[in-house]
């Protein structure tokens, strides 16, 4: 009978186990840690990847000479704990989307998309301006005069594929039979190129009246660059005057690029919010006139960073009541030790700085005590500290935008100390000198640059960003006493794109994203200006 109660006890105690397992699964789900790809490579790759978190998308340029359809993967880094569903040395299908699974807790599903560019060349002789491409419809067409006419066509150079590739059979310049179709003529052309493209090209020449012209203007404020074209061989180049005057003013050839009969001519010192003519030539013949009208000076509130006030512990780059268009890690710092305000307002300004006025004073520095502390670097970035992620930022590079400037100035003095503090991706600089940074950039992002610092997902600028049209930056890591001027020339990507966001950042550790640095190292920055023209 007892041995029958223990058995029935027994019974009861393991349910009551499962019972409690159970319960505790129910009461005690897998804690959620997001995955994020953090760097990835392939065979034939060109630049480095682009890394969107928010869209979980991983954008690759590829060679034109790699397969898409079998792209061999070099690495796939991944959040710390996470696995990929795809494993580095394997052969992938890059010709469309694919989709990785990185799996820890829970599954999160990112897309690889890559982009290829051919460079395709088609040029005949007397040709006017440049060939259009159409891939899609593997055609390609240039003009030509009407009067030179269609009896004989010369090709000069032709290149439809990846380099390497046969154009009906030959790596040269292949003999081609063309088709007279009265106001055009027409060839064909099979280009062949390892054991994935196989294409049967169709080319056009057209017979045109309009032999020079502009095709658009990117008119900037103090700058315009005119697109044009003529006959290709010929003096071709641009002349501009203010509307409603007389005289022309004849662009100089160093500011002339020439490609085929396309040109783009830049220029110079024009008056703001200002109405102008220009006209293309080529030769003795001149094309129709184009208007266009330059922008406005544009500029952002406290470049001279005289404006500060406090908010609670926190000190703050504009005044009290005003608008913030600057920011700093103040907000961060000051959650691990009240007194951090890693970024200030000092009296030791410029010589040259108004009366009475400001600079800002960045000094990196360990904040906080022993393990419950960081290296924070001192740090003034044009956008918003948006919050603090444990002991992490989360910040919004830039603010709204759309003139094209062409150089950010200022003065700046450092003191450079060597580097105690690194992440792991940074051990070597450990007992380097410290760098400073002041970086610009223009690009038209819908909103601004997310940044956070927390490993587990973060998120950083990078060069790379297809959003980016210009970007430029200065570095030093010289101790200097006395202030210096900079000049940053921002290097424009495109002429004709419109920003919608300008970033300025300036940090007393370039590394300070990654919490690498010295302690100590410290920049003033004064007067700061935007520059809209070019010197020559």
């Amino acid at each position: 009978m007892k041995k029958i109660i223990y058995k029935i006890a027994g019974v009861c105690l393991c349910l009551i186990v499962c019972l409690l397992t159970a319960c505790l699964k129910n009461d005690f789900p897998y804690p959620t840690v997001k995955l994020y790809i953090t760097d990835m490579t392939v065979e034939g790759q060109v630049g480095n990847a682009v890394i969107s978190n928010d869209e979980r998308k991983v954008t690759l340029q590829l060679n034109e000479t790699v397969n898409p359809k079998k792209v061999k993967i070099h690495s796939l880094e991944v959040t710390e704990g996470g696995k990929a569903s795809i494993e580095p040395e394997s052969i992938v299908d890059l010709s469309q989307p694919l989709n990785i699974t990185l799996s820890l807790y829970q599954d999160y599903i990112w897309t690889v998309v890559a982009e290829q560019t051919i460079e395709r060349v088609f040029t005949v002789n007397g040709q006017i301006g440049q060939a259009y491409f159409y891939p899609e419809e593997r055609e390609a067409a240039v003009n030509i005069p009407r009067a030179q006419g269609l009896k004989s066509i010369q090709l000069t150079a032709l290149k439809l594929g990846p380099e390497g590739s046969t154009q009906n059979g030959t790596t040269a310049l292949p003999e081609l039979q063309w088709e007279n179709k009265g106001a055009f003529a027409t060839a064909k052309v099979q280009v062949k190129y390892s054991d994935f493209i196989d294409e049967e090209w169709t080319l056009y020449v057209n017979l045109t009246d309009i032999n020079v012209g502009v095709n658009s203007v990117d008119a900037w404020t103090n700058v315009a660059w005119v697109n044009g074209f003529g006959r290709q061989g010929a003096e071709n180049g641009c002349e501009y005057k203010k509307d409603g005057e007389q005289d022309w003013i004849r662009v100089s050839n160093s500011d002339i690029t020439h490609e085929g009969g396309n040109f783009k001519a830049r220029l110079i010192h024009l008056d703001a919010a200002t109405t102008y003519v220009c006209r293309a030539y080529s030769g003795e013949e001149y094309g129709e006139e184009t208007k266009f009208t330059t922008g406005i000076a544009a500029t952002v509130p406290n470049l001279g960073f005289d404006e500060w006030h406090k908010e609670g512990k926190v000190i703050c780059p504009w005044k009290e009541g005003g608008i913030s268009y600057w920011d700093t890690g103040n907000w961060g710092s000051t959650t691990l030790s009240a007194n951090d305000n890693i970024t200030q307002p000092t009296s030791d300004v410029w010589s040259g700085a108004p009366q009475g006025g400001q600079a800002a004073m960045l000094g990196s520095k360990f904040v906080g005590l022993g393990s419950f502390g960081k290296f924070a670097a001192g740090n003034l970035f044009l956008g918003e500290y948006k919050e603090t992620d444990g002991t992490n930022g989360i910040l919004g590079f830039g603010r709204e935008f759309t003139a094209r400037p062409t150089k950010l100035k200022g003065y700046f003095k450092y003191t450079s100390s060597i580097i105690k503090y690194a992440d792991k991706a940074h051990e070597d600089l450990k007992g380097k000198q410290d760098t400073c940074i002041i970086w610009v950039s223009l690009g038209d992002w819908d909103e601004p640059v997310e940044i956070r610092t927390n490993p587990q997902n973060s998120k950083y600028f990078t060069k790379t960003d297809p959003h980016i049209i210009a970007y430029g930056e200065m570095n030093c890591s010289e101790t200097m006493s006395e202030y210096r001027e900079f000049e940053i020339e921002l290097e424009y990507r495109d002429t004709d794109r419109v920003p919608k966001y300008l970033l300025i950042v300036c940090s007393a550790s370039k590394y300070g994203d990654y919490f690498t640095g010295g302690a100590g190292s410290t920049m003033w920055v004064d007067e700061f200006s935007l520059e809209y023209d070019y010197d020559q």
